[in-house]
């Protein structure tokens, strides 16, 4: 680490702290050759990842388009902020722990419905309607009656 004042490049680490909620270090640090302090922080370097689209098109992940998405299809319901945080971390956390460089919007969106199946079931069906754009009241129906089916097969 070079010297912000004198550019020696020679230092000592005085005090590691994290900061940021865990996602960063904040060193202190002494200049071995003019012996003034600096401060610097140690960040994990993310790789971008793209969604690829149903048209094909690629663009940057970005976790607050799918906090909005959850958000409403959670609106009105009792599902609380602190549960979609954790939700929309885990989704995060999936998709960086892939190790893949692309990953499909439809693979995402399994991920938020799977999600909302056990937060609410409201708000699952309100995300899967948009989802997977139902065409009419029959192929909702049938997706309400599979919800149906599963809930009554875990109560026995």
């Amino acid at each position: 680490m070079r010297c912000l004042y004198c550019n020696c490049t020679e230092s000592k680490v005085i005090d590691s702290r994290s900061a940021d909620d865990d996602r960063s270090i904040r060193r202190r640090r002494e200049c071995i050759g003019c012996g003034r302090r600096f401060t610097t922080y140690e960040t994990i370097e993310v790789s971008p990842i793209l969604v690829v689209k149903s048209d094909g098109t690629r663009q940057a992940f970005d976790v607050t388009k799918v906090k909005q998405g959850i958000i409403k299809a959670c609106e009105k319901t009792s599902v609380s902020l602190e549960k979609i945080d954790a939700l929309v971390d885990n989704i995060a956390k999936q998709v960086y722990n892939s190790l893949e460089q692309e990953i499909t919007s439809k693979k995402i969106g399994e991920m938020v419905m799977e999600g909302l199946k056990s937060l609410d079931e409201v708000a699952y069906v309100r995300y899967a309607s948009v989802y997977r754009s139902f065409k009419d009241i029959s192929s909702f129906m049938a997706e309400l009656q599979s919800m149906m089916e599963k809930k009554e097969a875990e109560q026995k």
